[in-house]
């Protein structure tokens, strides 16, 4: 049974990599029209309305209801963590340095993410797991690095900053993978987990959106359609399936696992991004793909450490 669960742990993971794969493109065509601040705001409480939604469906209740303080905090705490500040360092890390430097870093999620549960959790990757995890991460970097090479780096002062918002938001990744680990402890609901980090999260942003004195500028960029539709379409592939599925992932899967697969999202944009931006594809990433489909088919078929 348990390897079981780790199997439906290990597939929630690579489906959830696909959905950020997804609004990925989505988003990208929102916030070139109304800005990566409206987007970030937006798509949280579009997800909160599809959540709350599908949680009243399934359970009866529009948010989870006699669930103790402890777990509001931990998956709380999580939702503002991951959502509201290491989706908002990421975000402006596209804008720094761009794509290319950006999925770099958080190339690093999975690695941080295994040495951190290590030290938390108490969980522990065999040998095997641990050669998969550089074996992918590889790939995908190597994936990153090749793509758009024959542009000029990012120097000086702005690829420090971009830096610092890169590995700001890997470890906002990070540690809101690890206290949602902590807040579904005990068989709680993926679903009812999602809905209290997203709803959390809505309240923390549009409370900084209300005191900068930005609500009337942020529902006016809806009246751009394209940008509307783009926007819902990434927030129903994003944070309310992907992180749905994402949380599966880390209740049934060891988090190094899980998230080195939800890490794949540059090597799925590659088709994608051909097919809606014309991105080149090179050799170079058609053999960092391979590389890291080499590592993940590892950590699938490994025995659990």
């Amino acid at each position: 049974m348990g390897e079981l669960n780790n199997l439906h742990g290990e597939i929630a993971a690579l489906i959830t990599s696909f959905c950020w794969a997804l609004t990925s493109v989505f988003f990208t065509i929102s916030s070139s029209r109304i800005g990566s601040a409206n987007v970030n705001r937006l798509r949280l409480a579009i997800a909160a309305l599809f959540l709350s939604s599908t949680h009243y469906f399934v359970t009866g209740s529009l948010i989870p209801v006699n669930v103790p303080l402890e777990r509001w905090l931990w998956l709380g705490t999580s939702g503002i963590v991951g959502f509201v500040i290491g989706d908002a360092m990421l975000f402006e890390a596209f804008v720094v340095v761009g794509a290319r430097i950006s999925m770099l870093l958080m190339a690093l999620v999975p690695i941080i993410s295994a040495l951190f549960a290590w030290i938390f959790l108490g969980e522990i990757l065999s040998a095997i797991e641990v050669s998969a995890v550089i074996t992918t991460v590889g790939g995908i970097v190597w994936v990153v690095a090749d793509k758009n090479k024959d542009k000029n780096w990012v120097k000086g002062q702005r690829l420090v900053w971009g830096i610092f918002l890169g590995v700001g938001a890997a470890l906002g990744q990070t540690f809101g993978l690890i206290l949602s680990k902590k807040g579904l402890e005990g068989g709680f609901p993926a679903l009812s987990g999602n809905v209290i980090r997203v709803l959390t999260a809505v309240v923390v942003i549009w409370l900084m959106t209300a005191l900068t004195g930005k609500i009337k500028t942020s529902f006016r960029s809806l009246k751009n359609k394209l940008a509307l539709r783009s926007l819902l379409a990434g927030s129903f592939f994003g944070p309310f399936v992907g992180v749905w599925l994402s949380l599966i992932a880390i209740k049934y899967a060891r988090i190094g696992i899980a998230s080195t697969l939800m890490s794949l999202t540059p090597i799925i944009l590659i088709p994608i991004a051909h097919y809606f931006f014309k991105d080149r594809v090179t050799f170079g990433a058609v053999l960092g793909t391979v590389i890291a489909v080499i590592g993940v088919s590892i950590l699938v078929l490994a025995p659990t450490g």
